[in-house]
């Protein structure tokens, strides 16, 4: 005979299997049927059309849901290849349900999406002063992202890892992000109203803009949701270092601005990257003082303005050849050729594409080069160098030369009147003293109407 005991004891023991087989179905069986409304309901939300493949939940590991294949927009503008979602169970009687993480894995969206799906989100503050806010619905404790890309206009950002801990007032606690190859890490951390940021990056290239290699990156400084300051940037690239400060904003358009400070980048290696037809090479020093505002990232380059001394050692300007431009007296255009320098030194201002290169001064044993040279936006050149060079056995003098042509083609001519001075020169006294006093005398009747007329209102 069976004890009373234990038919109860096997009572709550089939009541237990068949309570929990109420509890795991719906965890074990595929949820489907809840798609189309999901799908409704998110359309709805984002003003774009939403599709989810699958739904699904689970208990194991822990007791988690799973959507997959889900497709926001038209066409391929943003997919992701699942999001799990992982809640709380303690909480789901109460007030506000609790998800300890959410996790999106394989994003890929454009740029044009993000920015869409970033404006139908936005939450309007529409609660009066003193007015208490009402507790959260749905409190979220992690947020992940795994391997997610964002195709940008020109280019690609990742693919890329993130993971933002969150309080429990909703706020960020931390967060942090790396590159699935780990040639860049940055975390962000509230400190008041702000954020710190800190960056470091190695062998890295910038998703967008000029492929400058990074050897070593550093960034450190605050941020708000509008604004950047970073008062400590360092970098080595290029044989050389860069250190600074930038700032920017984004609430209205996009700003950038900054002061940096370059010893020996090797420009060689530098310019074919950012300026690839510019033929310069040697160990670059400078302070560039810059800033630009545009309404797109990719209009910052056509709007930059920068002001820097520079100071270039043991380089090579290809292109053009200054000893032969000013000794040849009989063509009256060079080019081609290259000129070797000890040391070239100016100031260059930079204002919407266009380029003024001023106090030059280019020193190569026996010649001795200076004066301004402008570059158009088109690339067009003009300008005028004084050329001191041995012309004639030891006897040196200044020749001037006017500055034409292109960047990719410059041309190089001795002035009108040092033409002029030296043909009457050399036909009066011969070559060699009366070419060279010829060039003397038409520098000091060009001097003359310079002076008289202002440079630059006559053609030379």
């Amino acid at each position: 005979m069976v004890k009373p005991g234990k038919w109860l004891r096997r009572g709550l023991w089939v009541a237990g299997i068949v309570l929990a087989l109420a509890v795991l179905v719906p965890w074990l069986a595929p949820l489907d049927r809840f798609i189309p409304e999901i799908e409704r309901r998110a359309s709805i939300r984002l003003g774009q059309p939403v599709k989810i493949a699958s739904l699904r939940a689970h208990l194991f590991p822990t007791p988690h849901g799973t959507a997959t294949g889900i497709v926001v927009g038209s066409g391929d503008a943003l997919k992701i290849a699942a999001i799990v979602i992982t809640p709380a169970l303690t909480s789901l009687a109460s007030e506000t349900k609790v998800i300890r993480q959410i996790e999106v894995e394989g994003l890929e969206v454009t740029q044009a999406a993000l920015e869409k799906l970033a404006a139908v989100t936005q939450v309007p503050d529409d609660a009066k002063p003193g007015t208490p806010a009402a507790p959260a619905a749905v409190r979220v404790e992690r947020f992940v992202l795994d391997n997610a890309t964002v195709r940008l206009e020109k280019g690609v950002l990742g693919p890329l890892d993130a993971r933002l801990e969150l309080t429990a007032a909703g706020g960020l606690e931390s967060a942090s992000l790396k590159l699935a190859s780990g040639n860049l890490k940055a975390t962000i951390v509230p400190q008041g109203k702000m954020f710190t940021v800190d960056v470091a990056a190695k062998n890295w290239q910038p998703p967008v803009g000029p492929a400058i290699l990074f050897d070593v990156l550093t960034i450190k400084g605050t941020a708000t949701t509008t604004t950047a300051t970073f008062d400590d940037v360092q970098a080595k690239l290029y044989s050389g270092t860069v250190s600074g400060k930038l700032s920017g904003q984004w609430e209205k358009g996009l700003a950038v601005q900054g002061d940096l400070t370059v010893r020996g980048v090797e420009l060689g290696r530098l310019l074919p990257v950012v300026a690839p037809n510019t033929k310069l090479s040697g160990a670059l020093d400078a302070k560039p003082v810059f800033s630009a505002q545009a309404d797109k990232p990719e209009r910052l380059a056509q709007v930059l303005r920068l002001e820097t001394p520079f100071d270039v050692r043991k380089g090579v300007l290809k292109g053009f050849d200054l000893v032969a431009a000013a000794t040849s007296l009989v063509r009256k255009e060079h080019s081609g050729g290259e000129t070797h320098f000890d040391k070239l030194t100016g100031r260059v201002n930079v204002e919407r594409g266009a380029y003024r290169l001023s106090q030059l001064n280019i020193t190569s044993g026996s010649l001795n080069a200076t004066g301004n040279v402008n570059v158009a936006a088109n690339r067009a050149l003009s300008g005028r160098l004084d050329a001191n060079v041995q012309v004639i056995g030891k006897s040196a003098i200044t020749v001037p030369l006017n500055v034409a042509g292109t960047m990719d083609q410059p041309l190089l001519y001795p002035t009108a009147g040092a033409l002029a001075g030296g043909a009457i020169g050399t036909a009066i006294l011969g070559p060699g003293v009366g070419t060279t006093a010829g060039i003397k005398a038409g520098q000091a009747v060009e001097s003359f109407t310079d002076r008289l007329f202002g440079r630059g209102e006559r053609k030379k």
